[in-house]
């Protein structure tokens, strides 16, 4: 296997930007057909891509994977129509290139137009989860981007086998197989020197646990578009329903916990929290819920566990929950500043002006009233799908669809202006 990264990344990085340029210059119909072709290609090639999933979970059990990473790592048959379907959906989507955002006329006459464009070469970085190849690639192709993918070493084979089924789509629709290309190597300088290659690279989005995340910032002269974990609260006013917030805190805590937009801290208002308290740990414990309190939770359920400074701002990822009891919606609003992750937090109330204050001073990509922090995600929000959730405050914030893979130019059109 070639290892002058420098050199062999230079003509994947060349490429990448001729491919980028060519496709930013397709219509809609013909990216969707593309898509649809990469999903027919999926199908056509499923038993390619099993037998190489079969050789990457060989692999792993060597390694000592554990079960839940070898589950992400799985590609069965049901999982591969599901990255199939998944192109299919986003043919369907609204392609936001060339869409005039706003338009104004100057006193000189000139005619100032602001169009949505495709970013143009975009890199992402995940971990063992094949499905993202194909995920990745069918939405930046939508945005009119080319792609640079490196994945989890554990499912190169996989992630290679999904690959060469895109390109085939591609290539049967007169387009350039570059317009997706995944790293070969599985070496880690290969990833540092492509966070170096800004030449070619316009922005770099990784997808994964937070050490990951770290890294690529800590080693990126490309802009890093990231989330570092997803630390979400939901605070029970002292004017919720009970019920309500019972049910909220069920889904938002139990469904799903191991994902980012699970809740991993409920703070509760001390005028309720007698009563409410006892409630929501008998609901929690029947849903095999581990509770961490302050000392005031603690002394309303006897089988919490004390919370330490760390648990206010870990991201569990398990049926694990940190509790607080708060004497003001003040102290909430601090206490989700100061170990939240601007994330996904929420309130229960039936107070209208205190859930406005609420959303207005919980600076988070996504602040709910009344409703679970599970609906963080682009299909949830109707985006018909998402390439992650941003909680960086630039250019793209929450759920990452199809517009926040895309940046804008101004069009001006004159009639002989000059400046004076």
């Amino acid at each position: 296997m070639c290892t002058n990264y420098s050199r062999e990344l230079h003509k994947m990085g060349m490429a990448a930007r001729t491919a980028a340029r060519k496709l930013a210059l397709t219509k809609a119909t013909h990216k969707n057909r593309c898509l649809e072709a990469m999903a027919e290609q999926l199908l056509e090639q499923q038993d390619k891509i099993q037998d190489a999933n079969q050789e990457d979970l060989e692999n792993g059990k060597e390694k000592g994977l554990s079960n839940a990473m070898l589950d992400r790592l799985t590609l069965s048959k049901e999982r591969i129509e599901k990255m199939a379907k998944g192109l299919r959906t986003v043919t369907g989507l609204e392609d936001p290139c060339g869409r005039v955002e706003s338009t104004w006329i100057r006193p000189n006459g000139l005619k100032i137009n602001k169009v949505r464009v495709p970013i143009g070469v975009v890199g992402i970085i995940y971990e063992a989860r094949p499905n993202v190849t194909a995920d990745a690639a069918g939405l930046c192709l939508k945005a009119g981007n080319a792609t640079f993918l490196r994945g989890g070493s554990e499912a190169i084979n996989s992630n290679q086998a999904i690959v060469n089924a895109l390109h085939k789509g591609l290539e049967d629709n007169d387009m350039p197989k570059e317009i997706v290309q995944l790293l070969p190597w599985t070496d880690r300088e290969a990833v540092n020197q492509m966070l170096t290659m800004d030449e070619y690279i316009d922005l770099i989005i990784p997808r994964g646990g937070e050490e990951l995340i770290r890294k690529v910032v800590q080693n990126s002269s490309i802009p890093v578009i990231k989330h570092y974990k997803g630390v979400c609260h939901i605070l029970v006013d002292k004017d919720a329903d009970g019920e309500k917030a019972l049910k909220i805190i069920e889904n938002a805590k139990c469904q799903r916990p191991g994902v980012c937009n699970a809740a991993e801290t409920v703070l509760i208002h001390r005028s309720i929290a007698e009563e409410f308290a006892p409630k929501m740990a008998e609901m929690l414990q029947k849903n095999n819920v581990s509770l961490r309190g302050d000392d005031e939770f603690c002394k309303l359920v006897k089988t919490a566990e004390k919370a330490d400074e760390k648990d206010w701002s870990t991201e569990y990822l398990d049926l694990t929950l940190s509790v607080k009891i708060v004497e003001h919606i003040d102290d909430a609003i601090e206490h989700i500043g100061k170990y939240g992750s601007a994330h996904s937090d929420a309130i229960v109330t039936e107070n209208r002006n205190t859930a406005t204050y609420f959303t207005e001073c919980v600076d988070s990509a996504t602040v709910y009233v009344n409703a679970s922090t599970r609906f963080t995600d682009g299909g949830e929000f109707g985006m018909g799908a998402e390439i992650g959730v941003s909680t960086d405050r630039i250019h793209a914030r929450g759920p990452m669809g199809l517009e926040e893979l895309t940046s804008y130019k101004y069009i001006i059109m004159g009639n002989g202006q000059v400046r004076t």
